[in-house]
């Protein structure tokens, strides 16, 4: 718009050079000093406002971001608990629990499951982002059932896929991030095979000549020293790719912190089960079908080798400042088929929301086989942290927030009951 004062008339003219002004003239001269100050300010707002910082490294609410795979994405979130009845008694986030687009009706990346009970979600004067994928590993892959597995990569096939860190380069660049928490490694030791390889061998093999998958060749392949080797390297890269992401989107290495956590026992030893590995009732009632020597092979070989290739790895990144979240023992006393908890129906109960549920049933899904998965269920929620078990990570996720003075520790229960709907969790 151009302004325009308005042309002096004759006899105006004359008064002026007669050194005469009226009252009308001074007040359109006062109306137009007037608005052209008030445009004038205007126009200083529009250029401020433009030029405001936006939120980015450093700037704006601190955000904390989730990367890596099912045991951080929010893989089997939904359920508080397991039972053989109905679906309804431990659904606790209904079908919409994995829809994390914008409108919450339908998922990013089809089956990354990345749930609202999701560890990230801690509030605490923060927001998260879930860019973790249930089935991840260090490298972008498709599986062979066709679905998208973004890796800790940069990844990019300029059609809308992405590997993680140029996810988190990409969001970080205009979000202040100030936490970034990982969970990766599992998948590279081919967790969900030696897993199938354990139960198949429990229901063809019978009690008095049990067939074990520790020493299967294809589960002993994973546990050679030169394929630990191999995926130390490759979480090792995995985990540099975060810190070149953030140093991408513009971050100092101190302006952020990365926490690694490892992985929980979902599983007690074999002494610990209250089903007897006899018959079928193991697999079949309580979805744990492992004999009790691979039971023990699991807690005391192949959970703690993960857990040190995954510790080695951040030792060989030389990655200043990284913070441990030690996971291992943080189910103990709630995992799955564990003589000191149930099923709801084995304790009396028929809603995850009564009271006492979240001390008395089981913080990690049952096993679902491609035969005996029925309703909402997915196989893929096998084995992993449920509703209260993501719950209890959240709480010591939290605790390594710490206000923004980021920390390590083991997360272990503190005690009974809720604390603002959480489990009692403490990292110490």
């Amino acid at each position: 718009m151009i302004l325009r004062t308005p042309s002096a008339s004759p006899r105006a003219a004359r008064s002026q050079a007669r050194g005469s002004t009226s009252a009308r003239g001074i007040r359109r001269l006062r109306y137009a000093a007037t608005l052209l100050a008030a445009l004038g300010l205007a126009t200083a707002g529009l250029a401020t406002a433009s030029t405001a910082a936006a939120d980015g490294p450093g700037v704006g609410t601190p955000w904390v971001a989730s990367l890596g795979d099912s045991y951080i994405s929010g893989e089997a979130g939904r359920w508080a608990g397991n039972s053989n009845n109905s679906s309804a008694s431990v659904d606790a986030l209904g079908g919409s629990a994995y829809y994390d687009n914008a409108t919450r009706t339908a998922e990013q990346i089809s089956r990354c499951h990345r749930s609202w009970a999701a560890s990230v979600y801690i509030s605490n004067g923060t927001q998260g982002v879930d860019l973790a994928c249930s089935g991840a590993q260090t490298s972008t892959f498709t599986s062979s059932d066709g679905y998208f597995k973004p890796g800790l990569d940069f990844y990019d096939n300029g059609a809308g896929k992405q590997g993680q860190a140029k996810m988190l380069q990409t969001f970080a660049s205009t979000h202040n991030v100030k936490m970034v928490v990982v969970s990766i490694g599992g998948n590279d030791f081919n967790f969900a095979s030696i897993i199938q390889s354990c139960v198949t061998d429990f229901l063809l093999s019978p009690s008095w000549w049990p067939d074990y998958c520790y020493d299967d060749s294809s589960v002993k392949a994973n546990f050679t020293s030169t394929n630990i080797a191999a995926v130390k390297a490759k979480i090792t890269t995995a985990l540099l790719n975060v810190r070149q992401a953030m140093r991408n989107a513009g971050y100092a290495d101190s302006a952020w912190t990365m926490v690694v956590q490892d992985y929980p026992s979902p599983i007690p030893s074999g002494a610990g089960f209250r089903y007897s590995q006899s018959g079928y009732t193991r697999q079949n009632t309580g979805g744990c079908g492992f004999w009790n020597k691979d039971a023990d092979w699991a807690n005391a070989t192949a959970l703690p080798t993960i857990n040190n290739t995954v510790k080695g790895a951040v030792t060989a990144s030389g990655i200043a400042g990284v913070k441990i979240l030690e996971l291992q023992s943080a189910f103990n006393g709630r995992r799955l088929c564990e003589n000191t908890v149930g099923l709801l129906e084995e304790k009396g109960l028929s809603s995850w929301t009564q009271a006492g549920a979240v001390d008395k049933t089981e913080w990690i899904a049952q096993i679902r086989t491609v035969s005996t998965v029925t309703g909402p269920y997915y196989v893929q929620e096998s084995l992993h942290p449920n509703y209260w078990g993501e719950l209890a990570e959240r709480s010591c996720v939290r605790q390594a927030w710490n206000g923004g003075a980021v920390r390590g520790g083991t997360c272990s229960i503190a005690g009974t009951g809720l604390l603002n709907g959480e489990p009692r969790m403490t990292l110490s």
